[in-house]
């Protein structure tokens, strides 16, 4: 049934991909984001120790005598060493004209309160924080500026550091949002299975609406399947009714119509005459054994689907069968043997295997020479007949427990084509299986196991 249904991608496949993906991209931003956020709190680190120097420069300066004198403080760049050892430059400015220091040195800003720029010092990136402060004499005002720069080597030391710890734990998160995503797609895909699985054990004949609890998205679907199933089961069961009906009421009249037949036959003496009422009898038998079979048939496909268990003995149900069927054996000088166990206590609906061990022993004599022997063996819950007939042609075996199917060795002999098919719906209901075979002595050999 799949071959016919087109396929567009997987339900999983798209819950999965969309899954990893987002996480793939939270992943990602989180490392951009934790990145930036920690070369914000590096830098911001540097900036203080900066603007501390800064400071204790400017707190040096003082005027003495009309003269601006700067005391640098040790604390002033002892504060700005590192572990990678990075270099420092510094520029004094009064009133814009150079001091002491870089004259190369850019300033963050043109004087007044703390500035920060990065900028390039001999060709490598450097961060520069630049103050101004404004001294006051007995005679004199003069401003005073300071910049002090530092290289950033151990400042992208420590982002290596970060980014790469930053980097694992998002492999780490986006790992653990894979597991956590098939986990999710397979629970959540999991009522849907189950419900599959349900549909798909069921018997050809079970069309029961779906009543265990499903998640509600997918109560439309199942409300769909439900109406669908019920109106099949209608169908279904209008069917039958229709074919028991029309066999009920094709086989009486078909007995009337032959007992006539009959008894004009006994008034006939004409040969032509005589030999067409025996063809007009064996088309009625054949046409009244369709009818029935028909009947039979339609009763079994209902009570499949609400068998009516009982304990019982298969091995006592088939002795009731040979003795009503051993007259019919008899006209053929037909031996009827029923082998095997003792009793085979089983579990069953009586009139559905009643009516299969029929039809297989009726096949048997249909098709047993005459003064031949009939051997049904019972062993366990198998059931065996065998006859000493023909044998199933070997390339109609496979296909011959179909409706109306018969061999190619059937011409001439009355059937339907139901009895097989009714014995192996029979052994299906009951969980077993009908099974075909040639005996290697000759003959047909046909097993019904529960």
């Amino acid at each position: 049934m799949t071959d016919n249904v087109r396929i567009a991608g997987s339900l999983r496949g798209r819950l999965t991909a969309t899954l990893i993906g987002g996480a793939a991209l939270l992943a990602v931003l989180l490392f951009f984001i934790a990145r930036s956020y920690a070369a914000q709190i590096a830098q911001q680190g540097q900036d203080n120790v900066l603007e501390a120097s800064v400071t204790a420069i400017l707190d040096a300066a003082l005027l003495r005598d009309g003269t601006l004198e700067v005391d640098f403080p040790y604390a002033a760049f002892s504060m700005l060493k590192t572990s990678a050892d990075d270099r420092i430059f510094y520029a004094i400015y009064q009133d814009d004209k150079l001091l002491s220091g870089y004259e190369a040195l850019p300033r963050a800003g043109k004087g007044g309160p703390m500035a920060f720029r990065t900028a390039r010092m001999m060709g490598v990136p450097v961060r520069v924080a630049t103050a101004a402060r404004t001294l006051i004499g007995a005679d004199q005002r003069t401003q005073v500026t300071v910049s002090i720069a530092q290289t950033q080597d151990a400042l992208a030391t420590t982002l290596s550091a970060i980014s790469r710890n930053v980097a694992l734990f998002g492999a780490g998160f986006f790992a653990l949002a894979v597991v956590l995503s098939f986990w999710a797609t397979s629970a959540t895909i999991g009522p849907l299975r189950r419900l599959t699985t349900s549909i798909a054990r069921r018997g050809p004949q079970d069309l029961s609406p779906v009543t265990k609890p499903v998640p509600a998205e997918m109560v439309p679907l199942v409300s769909s399947l439900n109406s669908l199933m019920g109106r099949l089961d209608q169908a279904l069961n209008q069917s039958e009714d229709f074919i028991a009906e029309a066999a009920h009421r094709v086989r009486t009249p078909l007995a009337t119509v032959r007992a006539h037949a009959e008894a004009t036959l006994h008034r006939v003496e004409r040969a032509e005459n005589r030999e067409a009422l025996r063809a007009m009898m064996r088309a009625i038998d054949e046409s009244s054994r369709a009818a029935g079979q028909l009947l039979d048939h339609a009763m079994i496909t209902f009570r499949a689907d609400h068998l009516e268990r009982q304990p019982l003995d298969l091995v006592e149900l088939t002795q009731e069968l040979v003795l009503r069927l051993t007259p019919l054996a008899e006209m053929k000088d037909i031996d009827l043997h029923l082998n095997g166990d003792a009793r085979a206590p089983c579990s069953g609906d009586p009139i559905l295997l009643q009516n299969a061990i029929r039809n297989l022993i009726d096949n048997a004599l249909k098709y047993s020479p005459d003064e031949g022997v009939i051997d049904i063996t019972i062993t366990g819950r198998t059931l065996t007949v065998r006859d000493r007939g023909p044998g199933f042609p070997t390339g109609d075996m496979a296909g011959l427990s179909a409706r109306f199917a018969r061999g190619s060795n059937a011409q001439g002999i009355i059937g339907s084509g139901l009895g097989l098919t009714i014995a192996q719906d029979v052994a299906t209901a009951h969980g077993g299986a009908l099974t075909l075979s040639n005996h290697p002595g000759g003959g047909a050999c046909v097993s019904f196991t529960l």
